[in-house]
């Protein structure tokens, strides 16, 4: 019967639209939304992308389709993921990798390494005894962030990509909007670009441009409200629509706009759905709403179902396996083979997953760009099994391919300009040839061990230049900050000490009485909730400094008046006391650099480099300043966590409730001053907006299908390899109850389909995006060094309820002393609206609308109505 009705459903269907999300009194819901859209290509390069991948889809059979959109199992071959290949027309099989600072390997042997002689670095000659592979490895997100440069993200991604490409790696796995950072605590918050919308979504599509740029598909990540690192696997993160739209899907919009080729989706639940089958998320706001072309690919485990999965818009399931006392041991391969000869699943809904893939595959040049896989995430041995888990096919595995370029430079530069100069009293930075300097603390020195003695940097062993989890590479080599001021004090005949430890406080104190600069340094971590690091299971269990870092510089401080204190942090440390301390003559937040830290460092604390970088989240006084508080403790079995603050997070919170924060978002020190004068605003004529409309074509197929089960068979005399995931079914016998649960007639719908008043194309209506009115204000460089400025512009929406200001533009502008230049920003409907939940779409409301430019979002200089 259950066969008879899904065939019906091929045929027949009622299309159930639902505007929002559902809250009951004790579990909020997230409604359906069915069909999954079917893509249909569009501008930049997704049209030819989409010819190409029809014709190729139209070439496949059932199970060549199913193995393109199955992972072939956990440590199964060399890189994080691999799907399946199709030999018959000589297609490899694809390879996805972690991570968004770089190559990320698994840890298996890596503490000792290869000798792989020595290479230049940017600063010096060293020894790769503890690189694996010759990658690089790069500033965190946050960092890049902190950069405020549209020029230097870019420029990151395409050096990612090309080390990707270079590895033969398909899929870059990042870059990270997701977290966006509504808990300063969420332990993965340092990987993604902070806090505000609006920079978040101008970084991630940079970085998506840029790695695209250079031959391989970025998967933006975790898709969505993945907000903490506790109880992630089954969390409900519960919100509402408007929140969702202009707050946490705001920068997902973004990289849908770049052309991304893939996203994935997140461990949690929203609105106590998972994420990887939430039809509302998938299918109605990233697919319809937001025009999203390329594929869906699961969190490594984050798949929980066969058909619900697939019917709510997952295009692919990484790592494959997983569900485990299966027949197949995967919720797909042959159980999505099984669903499909059931009919549980309809033909159009497989082969728009497989045409996905393949969009994405040729979208980003892949046919031309890909090279054969030539390295392993599970050994660093030149030869070794490539089946790592069945430890089968044995060859070279590591051909230790070079990938690195003059990636060091940008790795360099990027640690300079993302350095935040928080308080420089009496203009002692930059130093001029002290006599004397003292280099206090661990976070300055090397790890005894090698930069990668911790496997996924699980430990705060020396200076921290890395967060730990997924979102790790191997160090190629870390420059610490000890040894790059070493260097530099010994060309300048500087008298220098160092002082190792952070508990010998007598050492301390004496090193520092007598130098001219005590600089010391301290760090914060956090990392994947994978693993507990002191007592902090990835999300920090407290915003205080590690390692005793507070008493560190109160001793220090206590005996030299011009201590400098160094922050190596993920996000936000309490710092008031610091801050406030009359010896403390300088603070420089450094984040997470990368492997040239001490090198960027050194070149901004000698004024190689005039400090750029600007706050990208706010820095409380006190650990409630945010409103925010991690869940640890459910008394469920599943816990609950509801965003009832809104859109009301970071600065937007301190505005609300009146908190003066240590130092607010957009905020940084120059080495130079800059004035602010004749703000304009030029309205454009180019109309009302106009709501999307029309509908979309019928669903297509490619191929046929078929249904014969004796077809889906093991072939005779193939020797399956232990542990992998494959296409075949088990028995002939196909069970009428493969499906689960029956679900609405619309999930089987190929009919034409609305289109959403919001929706339209890649990034949601185009007339979002024309702008409204043209912003310009003459920056002027008063001070006696050349510098650059990042002036910033935040609109006030007026709504009673709506947040005081939010940032809406932001420049990079480099200017020589004296010298005047002009900005302009460029105003769209987008950065106007607010979200209509009635409407289902976006809306200029009546409420007045204040434009500001300033230096900060406090250092509001200039404003103007609109």
């Amino acid at each position: 019967m259950k066969m008879y009705v899904r065939l019906l459903a091929l045929v027949f269907a009622l299309f159930v639209a639902s505007d929002g999300i559902s809250f009951a009194d004790s579990a909020p819901t997230s409604p359906d939304s069915y069909p999954s859209p079917w893509s249909a290509g569009g501008p930049d390069g997704w049209d030819d992308a989409y010819r190409r991948a029809h014709e190729f889809v139209s070439k496949l059979t059932l199970l060549e389709k199913v193995n393109l959109t199955t992972g072939t199992g956990n440590q199964a071959d060399r890189c994080t993921g691999n799907t399946g290949s199709i030999p018959r027309l000589g297609f490899r099989e694809l390879c996805l990798q972690d991570g968004p600072v770089g190559i990320r390997y698994k840890g298996i042997g890596f503490a000792q390494g290869l000798d792989l002689g020595k290479r230049k670095t940017s600063g010096r000659i060293i020894s790769f005894s503890n690189n694996p592979d010759l990658n690089s490895a790069f500033p965190a997100g946050i960092n890049a962030a902190a950069t405020w440069s549209r020029s230097l993200i870019r420029r990151r991604g395409e050096a990612l990509g090309a080390e990707f490409r270079d590895k033969g790696i398909d899929v870059q796995l990042g870059p990270v909007v997701g977290p966006l950072g509504r808990d300063p605590a969420g332990g993965r918050n340092f990987e993604a670009f902070g806090p505000d919308p609006y920079l978040a979504g101008v970084a991630v599509a940079q970085t998506v441009e840029g790695t695209q740029s250079s031959g391989v598909i970025a998967s933006v990540k975790h898709y969505i409200l993945n907000e903490q690192e506790h109880f992630r696997g089954g969390i409900s993160s519960n919100i509402d629509d408007k929140t969702m739209h202009e707050l946490y899907l705001w920068p997902f919009a973004d990289a849908v706009r770049a052309g991304v080729g893939s996203v994935m989706c997140s461990y949690n639940k929203i609105n106590n759905t998972y994420a990887c089958e939430n039809s509302y998320v998938l299918n109605r706001l990233l697919k319809n709403e937001l025009g999203f072309q390329g594929f869906v690919v699961s969190d490594w485990g984050g798949q929980h179902s066969t058909v619900a999965s697939s019917l709510s818009g997952l295009d692919m399931t990484m790592p494959g396996d997983g569900a485990f006392n299966s027949t197949y041991g995967s919720y797909w391969g042959g159980a999505l083979t099984e669903a499909l000869l059931s009919l549980a699943i309809s033909p159009f809904r497989l082969d728009d997953m497989a045409v996905r893939i393949m969009a994405a595959f040729y979208k980003v040049g892949r046919d031309t760009k890909q090279v054969d896989i030539n390295y392993s995430s599970w050994t660093n041995e030149t030869v070794g099994p490539q089946y790592w888990r069945s430890k089968t096919g044995n060859t070279t595995v590591n051909k230790h391919v070079d990938v690195q370029g003059d990636h060091a430079e940008l790795i360099r530069e990027i640690g300079a300009k993302s350095v935040v100069l928080l308080k420089n009293k009496g203009n002692v930075l930059p130093l001029k040839k002290p006599s004397s300097i003292a280099i206090i603390g661990e976070d300055a020195q090397d790890n005894p061990k090698g930069p990668n003695a911790c496997v996924d940097r699980i430990c705060n062993v020396g200076t921290l230049a890395m967060g730990w989890g997924s979102a790790t590479a191997e160090f190629p080599y870390l420059i610490s900050p000890a040894i790059a001021l070493e260097k530099q004090a010994s060309a300048d005949k500087t008298i220098f000490s160092n002082v190792k430890s952070n508990w010998d406080l007598g050492a301390a104190r004496a090193a520092a009485t007598n130098a001219s600069a005590a600089i010391v340094f301290v760090n914060a971590n956090s990392g994947e909730g994978y693993q507990t690091l002191d007592g902090n299971f990835g999300d920090r269990k407290n915003l205080t400094l590690w390692n005793g870092g507070d008493e560190l510089i109160k001793a220090v401080a206590s005996v030299n008046p011009n201590t400098i204190v160094v922050i190596h942090s993920v996000g936000p440390v309490l710092i008031e006391h610091v801050k406030t301390h009359p010896n403390v003559t300088a603070i420089l937040w450094a984040g997470l650099p990368g492997q040239e830290s001490g090198n960027s460092l050194t070149d901004v604390l000698y004024g190689k480099v005039n400090p750029q970088g600007r706050s990208p989240f706010t820095w409380g006084k006190a650990a409630g300043d945010w409103g925010i508080t991690t869940l640890v403790n459910s008394s469920t079995p599943q816990p609950q966590q509801d965003f009832t603050e809104g859109s009301f997070i970071d600065y937007r919170y301190f505005d609300h409730e009146g908190i003066e924060p240590s130092f607010e978002f957009g905020f940084g020190l120059s080495y130079t001053n800059f004035s602010y004068a004749n703000l304009t605003v030029k309205p454009q004529d180019v109309g009302p907006y106009e709501p999307a409309s029309g509908t979309t074509k019928a669903a297509p197929t490619f191929g046929g299908i078929n249904y014969d089960p004796l077809s889906a068979l093991l072939p005779e005399g193939f020797k399956k390899i232990p542990g992998m995931v494959y296409p075949w079914i088990a028995s002939p016998e196909i069970p009428d109850d493969t499906g689960g649960p029956d679900f609405p007639y619309a999930a089987h719908n190929r009919s034409a389909q609305p289109i959403l008043p919001a929706g339209g194309a890649p990034g949601g209506n185009p007339e979002l995006y024309k702008v409204v009115y043209v912003i310009t204000v003459d920056i002027t460089n008063t001070g006696v060094v050349s510098g650059t400025e990042i002036p910033q512009l935040y609109l006030s929406l007026g709504g009673p309820a709506e947040p005081k200001v939010v940032l809406r533009g932001f420049g990079e502008v480099p200017i020589n002393s004296g010298e005047t230049k002009t900005v302009a920003f460029n105003v769209t409907y987008r950065d106007l609206s607010n979200w209509n939940t009635e409407a289902q779409d976006w809306e200029v409301t009546s409420y007045p609308k204040t434009a500001y430019v300033g230096a900060s979002s406090r250092d509001l200089r200039l404003h103007a109505d609109l």
